[in-house]
């Protein structure tokens, strides 16, 4: 006769193969973006943000044209960077110096700075969600860091340019440039270049065709700045 333990050992041993399983899961969705960085090394694969597959989902559908940093207009990258990390070229995916001042500044309770890197801007747009929690941050931070290792500066900065949204369903620099001001990525000017730049934080809320009066001043400090950024965008142009 079988006694009362076999059941339990069974049912024991069935939700340990059930609690495995999950963990096993877990650690695959993990390592998948890992293997995915290595994937995108390929100048032949376009990848694509969580957000464009969101749209896709929900069958909103939306408007990315891929193009190579090649036949996008320098102004344009200049003013990214100096809008966005002025310190590209030269931290290794996280800017550590900044990421102190902002676990400070939280600590304290104060309203802090978004504080992302060009790198970690777009292992989220490319891994993760959008809203901010500090294990998004922390599963952010190691994905920035070996992006910026495994691609070029100059793969990175494409695949980020290719993926940021500028506004409702509009995806990357080519479709982005062609809705707001009718041309195409390698025929941006200088002016509308800092006008995309300065409403990447905000790209449904900032409008870079119809700007405002606040908008406009940001964009005449970005055009400044990317004027004078000489050794700051050498790791891109060298």
């Amino acid at each position: 006769m079988e006694s009362a333990e076999a059941p339990v050992r069974r049912r024991w041993f069935g939700d340990r193969q059930v609690l495995k399983g999950i963990v096993l899961a877990v650690l695959a969705l993990l390592l998948l973006p890992y293997v995915l960085i290595f994937l995108y090394l390929l100048p032949f694969i376009h990848p694509v943000s969580t957000l464009m597959l969101r749209d896709l989902v929900l069958l909103r559908g939306y408007d990315r044209q891929w193009v190579s940093i090649d036949d996008i207009a320098p102004v344009l990258v200049q003013s990214v960077m100096m809008s966005e990390d002025g310190q590209y070229c030269f931290h290794g995916g996280v800017d550590w110096g900044e990421m102190r001042m902002l676990v400070e500044d939280t600590l304290k309770g104060q309203e802090t700075r978004g504080g992302s890197t060009i790198p970690m801007q777009t292992a989220k747009n490319l891994f993760l969600w959008n809203s901010r929690s500090f294990i998004r941050k922390g599963l952010e931070l190691p994905l920035a860091v070996v992006s910026d290792f495994v691609w070029s500066k100059r793969r990175l900065m494409e695949i980020y340019l290719n993926i940021a949204e500028w506004g409702p369903g509009v995806y990357g620099i080519e479709a982005a440039s062609q809705y707001h001001f009718k041309v195409p990525a390698s025929k941006l000017t200088r002016r509308q270049a800092s006008l995309l730049a300065v409403s990447l934080p905000n790209p449904i809320g900032r409008n870079a065709g119809k700007p405002g009066r606040g908008l406009r001043r940001l964009a005449v400090v970005i055009e400044r700045r990317a004027q004078g950024s000489g050794d700051y965008i050498k790791c891109i142009y060298d």
